[in-house]
């Protein structure tokens, strides 16, 4: 061998050696009692096969990254100056237009079926997944088994949504190693988690199959029967601004829940721009701009946006990007 070719391989071996050695994979435990209880509970209660539950459970891989991911989610980290930026940009209003205008018949017969604004149903697809482009690449089986088991703040809760994925890949064929979604192991182009893909999700165009990862049909359709079952009202409004007469301490706005109405709110000095009834339940929303508190006040619909994604700021998210998507839809026709 010649002296060249013994330095080339020894420059190799030292390049090879320097790197860091790469992290052996951690495996969900199957000796732990609570995976040990999870399996007798599916077996028991919903006919699993006991040796091939095992096998499947046995290929889960623990991720600190989800781990991480999950305790900064942006609804809890930032203020709403800073997300709004993330979501209501030029980019996303243009592609939401795109996105409209290359389904305008879908858009619109999944509008009329269930009675929601298309603006909305584009932009939830829209803050979810930037329509349909950033679905995830987390193996959804590895999110859930993640959080299930490795996640005390919400295992019951995530423990939970692996049994409706190991339930859901059985009556959908979802191949349960290879579905991928985000973090929180929410799925497809309108990051459904299993229980809502289970429960709400519906098979617009008559196959015989639910997928939310390539049928925009069944897409568009399972976004808008979500919001019609949790009770959106049809021709009502979303939101408006509002201003305070003076500032009130106790105009915090951060509940979720509808417990005022436009006259509670007009008496507690906020000047509310809107002809509707004084008796109209209503939400106050206290978000924070850059340059202090922006007042708005919610209705049903804000409410039930909500029920997509327990977060105010999410929900206004929605309302506006819709907005804009709209507006720019109804210049470009006049």
């Amino acid at each position: 061998m010649s002296i060249l070719r013994i330095l080339a391989f020894a420059s190799l071996w030292i390049a090879a050696s320097a790197l860091p050695a790469a992290k052996p994979v951690k495996k969900l435990d199957q000796s732990r009692s609570d995976v040990r209880k999870f399996v007798e509970e599916m077996t028991a209660e919903h006919g699993f096969e006991r040796s091939e539950l095992v096998e499947l459970l046995a290929e889960i891989e623990i991720q600190q990254s989800i781990l991480d991911a999950i305790s900064r989610p942006a609804e809890k980290t930032k203020p709403w100056h800073e997300y709004r930026e993330i979501f209501i940009t030029e980019e996303r209003i243009r592609r939401g237009v795109d996105f409209w205008n290359a389904n305008t018949e879908a858009v619109k017969e999944t509008a009329h079926a269930f009675g929601i604004p298309p603006e909305i149903v584009v932009a939830i697809i829209g803050v979810e997944t930037y329509y349909g482009r950033r679905t995830g690449s987390y193996r959804v089986i590895d999110a859930l088994g993640t959080l299930a088991f490795d996640y005390p703040p919400r295992a019951k809760f995530f423990r939970s949504e692996l049994k409706h994925f190991l339930l859901l890949s059985r009556e959908e064929s979802v191949e349960a190693l290879e579905a991928t979604g985000s973090y929180a192991g929410a799925m497809g182009m309108p990051q459904f988690m299993p229980s809502s893909y289970r429960s709400y999700a519906v098979d617009s165009d008559e196959d015989g199959r639910r997928d939310l990862w390539a049928n925009l049909d069944d897409v568009l359709g399972s976004v808008a029967n979500y919001l019609h079952v949790h009770g959106w009202e049809p021709c009502e409004p979303v939101a408006v601004r509002a201003e305070p007469g003076s500032e009130d301490l106790s105009l915090t706005g951060k509940s979720l829940e509808i417990k005022e109405t436009v006259s509670s709110l007009r008496e507690r000095g906020l000047r509310i721009d809107t002809e509707l009834p004084d008796d109209t339940p209503a939400l106050l929303i206290a978000l924070d701009a850059k340059d202090g508190k922006e007042y708005w006040v919610g209705f049903k619909n804000f409410y039930v946006i909500t029920r997509y994604n327990r977060s105010l700021m999410y929900a206004m998210a929605i309302h506006q990007l819709g907005r804009e998507i709209a507006g720019e839809m109804n210049d470009a026709r006049t």
